[in-house]
Formats: C-alpha cells, structure tokens, sequence
C-alpha cells in the first residue's frame, strides 16, 4: 500500500542553546521581545526635596552668575 504522505524527519533531541547560531538567534529574539514588551524605565526620575540641585563639585557662584546675566540680557530683549 502506498502512502499519501511521506514520513516526517525524524529530529533528534537537540537543545536550542547548543549551536552558537540558535544561541545567537535566542539573544536577538530576547532582545527583540524585551524591547517591545518590557516595562518602560522613567527617564526623568522624580524630584527629590527643593526645585533645583547642585551636583557635588559645581560652582553654584559661577552658576547665579550666569542666571543673573541671562535675566539682565532678557529684560533687555524685552
């Protein structure tokens, strides 16, 4: 009797993760899903205490100066 569909291949028993080509697809196929579906990182985080913060080493004298000289070259433009 002759059969209408041959046999399907047989597949031994092989781990997705032992050739580097699986591997490299199971990374970008990670990546790829982590990308789309992955919770969203707040960019801005939120502020702590007060409207504005000096990193650790700034000039704060040389930043008013500079604010100071841009609100006098406002009001002149105004």
């Amino acid at each position: 009797m002759i059969k209408p569909t041959p046999n399907p291949p047989e597949n031994p028993d092989i781990s997705p993760y032992e050739s580097l080509e699986s591997k490299k697809f199971h990374e970008a196929a990670e990546r790829a899903l982590d990308h789309h579906f992955k919770p969203a990182v707040d960019p801005h985080p939120k502020r702590e205490n007060g409207l504005f913060k000096l990193s650790p080493g700034t000039d704060a004298e040389a930043l008013m100066a500079n604010a100071s000289e841009d609100l006098l070259s406002i009001s002149v433009i105004a």
